[in-house]
């Protein structure tokens, strides 16, 4: 792959062939392509840029390709009101999204691409945090710590009485709302008083210069950046410590915090030959591009269903409009395989 780890922040808020790469010759024949429109989560963000950039090179500027950052919420606003014709997402459609998309007259195809580990990550010089469990994140980031438990101590006796700088998701992201259902107990449920925004890439470098950071973000980001930084194992309930891992994921013992990624294609677009191929493409090297960039790749298996479903035009969402936890591998191969 060419480089789609280095694009990174480079090209964050939106993708071109010609911007980011490409000789001119294509650049000019791509200025008069059809454009494909993709926005919303940053987590997919370096799967879709990834995808983007191969598919663009193969088309030989006959397609144009942009992938904005505007959060899952932001890219579930734009696909239902045809400002998009996929969204990224890392979580599913909740059942208000589901509802402006039924007024707007917006059908989609929801389509799995890969597998994710919330990492929770604090700064390297940190040597106080060997291991996180659920109540101590709880403790950090529900809505009754916001501007009470300001200090490592204040979460536990034995750690330092330093100043505690937390890093998140801004409101619009999946990843804010899937971390809160699964710390705090409901989605959208969190302290304010942090710093907050919709780009990882902020929210890694925050960790990686501050001493008394902690924040939480996408497996691949952390990933990109592990030199920097440490991801903290996470204990759930009485079971010991788990970090985050490609292994942790496949096998379901990264609990909460591993998770499905989607896109989301609208129907109307999906019938447009350059989508259709786009998608196409998508769901044949985009596992292998996922695990590229630092992703949990979609067995065989639920790859090749997750295509059949696009070419036989399998419309909603496998999830009801519910926000859920703890999906492993395994539960999302039984859900499409009854479809």
């Amino acid at each position: 792959m060419n480089g789609a780890i280095g694009l990174i922040g480079a090209c964050a808020a939106i993708l071109t062939l010609s911007a980011c790469g490409g000789d001119g010759g294509d650049s000019r024949r791509a200025a008069d392509a059809p454009v494909i429109r993709i926005d919303g989560s940053s987590t997919v963000f370096p799967i879709a840029e990834a995808v983007a950039e191969e598919f663009q090179l193969e088309q030989r500027g006959a397609v144009r390709v942009t992938v904005g950052l505007s959060g899952t919420g932001g890219g579930f606003k734009k696909l239902c009101r045809g400002d998009a014709d996929v969204a990224n997402a890392s979580r599913p459609i909740l059942a208000a999204e589901m509802e402006v998309c039924r007024a707007a007259g917006v059908k989609f195809l929801e389509l799995p691409v890969a597998f994710d580990a919330i990492t929770v990550a604090v700064n390297q010089q940190n040597d106080w945090v060997t291991s996180l469990n659920i109540e101590d994140l709880k403790k950090m980031w529900e809505p009754a710590a916001q501007g009470v438990i300001k200090r490592w101590s204040q979460v536990r006796a034995e750690w330092p009485d330093e100043p505690l700088m937390l890093f998140g998701p801004g409101a619009d992201s999946g990843t804010f709302d899937y971390f809160t259902e699964a710390v705090v107990g409901e989605a959208k449920s969190s302290r304010g008083d942090y710093t907050a925004s919709e780009d990882d890439n902020v929210l890694v470098q925050g960790v990686e210069h501050n001493k008394n950071a902690l924040g939480y973000f996408g497996f691949a980001y952390y990933v990109s950046h592990q030199q920097r930084m440490r991801a903290a194992p996470i204990a759930s309930g009485a079971g010991a410590p788990v970090a985050p891992s490609l292994e942790t994921v496949m096998d379901g013992s990264y609990q909460p915090l591993s998770r499905p990624l989607f896109i989301y294609v609208s129907a109307a677009a999906a019938e447009r030959p350059e989508v259709r191929s786009f998608i196409e493409f998508y769901l044949t090297e985009g596992p292998a591009l996922a695990e590229e960039v630092g992703f949990v790749a979609l067995p065989q298996q639920a790859s090749r269903m997750a295509l059949r479903h696009f070419q036989e035009g399998r419309l909603g969402t496998v999830f009801n409009g519910h926000p859920e936890v703890g999906v492993t591998i395994e539960d999302l191969l039984e859900r499409e395989a009854a479809l």
